[in-house]
């Protein structure tokens, strides 16, 4: 029998670690009491490290119970579902498509958020349904709306729900195009993470409302942003801190691979040749990923790594035009670099890391997002100072 006694391993201990992070306050302390992660956690999960996009192999509650109990109780994500639902284990899928998100992430948004009594909130990406139930705790299940986009998750989160107590609307749909049915809403919060902020989820909410959402570009890096809805119809707001969330199904990008860039001949094929003192080690954290794809638009990065610690690293434009590789050798302080195409993706990312570099290495905290009819765009300290996009 599981004495589920170590720090963390229940929900008293995983409560004293969020209040000692400072992410759980006494405003949702009372639903995290009330609404136990455990009741809404498959039996069958993945679990996840916290800061890193890395699964365990499965776990079956019924065959490790203690370990599962762990996993749920630890500040961690917990993958749920591979690939869409048609991979089920033993091991891992190719892409996790589900998740009960990391506590810490979970109750920072929903901080984010400022719900008030009366509030009407729409979640878009139901997930689990956790994130449903304490909200439907906080504000009452008539003032919660939650659309999934996967028939199944949404069948067993609104059982779950419903063996909890609580009875929010459940939708069964597209979440980009939020749920006009329920408008308007005081709140949005998605749990997915998106590339271009939905105009259908800023029609549906209020003036002076909130949007709180995963943002981050093609490239990679991301954050959660937090908007206020004004009365003609933009949003702006501030990047409040780093995130890592799947990506919205309506706005996931198909990849071709590399051989669809170099036309059927060997790399590097029609490259054109040149040196680079920009080691490809700096342009891989988090920050500055976000910087550079921000700049450089519709561009995505993979590396392909060798055994003497040495690596490709290629970057592909999504209309499959450009793409150009930095060969990573440990030591060196001159790197190959191969370019091909209209746009010289190496010179953009090396314009975009200098222009970060310049502006004293922000973090997420200094840049914004607005939302206008026309478009979005990204900017830093203030709406009136927008990041430049190159090769647009």
């Amino acid at each position: 029998m599981s004495t589920h006694s170590e720090k963390g391993a229940g929900p008293e201990g995983l409560a004293s670690v969020l209040v000692e992070k400072g992410v759980l306050g006494s405003d949702w302390l009372p639903a995290y009491h009330a609404v136990p992660r455990h009741l809404f956690v498959p039996d069958a999960i993945w679990p996840g490290r916290a800061g890193m996009n890395r699964q365990d192999d499965r776990v079956i509650r019924g065959e490790d119970p203690d370990t599962w109990w762990r996993a749920v109780y630890r500040d961690a994500p917990i993958t749920t579902q591979w690939d869409d639902g048609t991979y089920t284990g033993p091991g891992k899928g190719r892409i996790p498509s589900s998740s009960n998100s990391m506590p810490t992430m979970v109750f920072s948004m929903l901080d984010a958020l400022n719900v008030q009594d009366g509030n009407r909130v729409l979640e878009i990406g139901t997930g689990t349904g956790w994130n449903a139930a304490l909200l439907s705790h906080r504000l009452g299940a008539e003032n919660v709306v939650t659309v999934e986009v996967d028939g199944e998750s949404a069948r067993d989160a609104r059982a779950r729900l419903e063996s909890a107590g609580h009875a929010p609307l459940t939708v069964v749909g597209d979440g980009a195009g939020g749920y006009p049915e329920g408008a308007p809403y005081d709140r949005v919060i998605a749990t997915a993470s998106v590339g271009r902020i939905p105009r259908e989820w800023i029609a549906q909410t209020r003036p002076g409302g909130l949007v709180v959402a995963p943002w981050g570009p093609t490239y990679g890096g991301e954050a959660v942003v937090r908007l206020t809805v004004a009365e003609d119809g933009t949003a702006t707001g501030p990047f409040l801190g780093s995130s890592a969330f799947m990506r919205l199904r309506a706005q996931r990008s198909r990849r071709k691979h590399v051989r669809a860039y170099l036309g059927g001949r060997a790399w590097p094929a029609d490259g054109r040749r040149g040196v680079t003192g920009l080691s490809p080690e700096s342009v891989g954290d988090w920050p500055v990923m976000f910087a550079i794809g921000v700049q450089v638009p519709e561009a995505f990065p993979w590396a392909e790594t060798y055994d003497d610690g040495s690596y490709t690293l290629w970057l592909r434009d999504t209309d499959v035009t450009s793409w150009a590789t930095a060969d990573y050798v440990p030591g060196r302080e001159e790197f190959e670099v191969y370019q091909s195409g209209p746009r010289n993706l190496w010179d953009e990312v090396e314009s975009a890391c200098r222009w970060w570099e310049e502006q004293g290495r922000p973090g997420f905290e200094r840049f914004g997002l607005t939302v206008e009819p026309a478009g979005q765009h990204v900017w830093l300290d203030g709406p009136d100072h927008i990041v430049p996009v190159l090769g647009a």
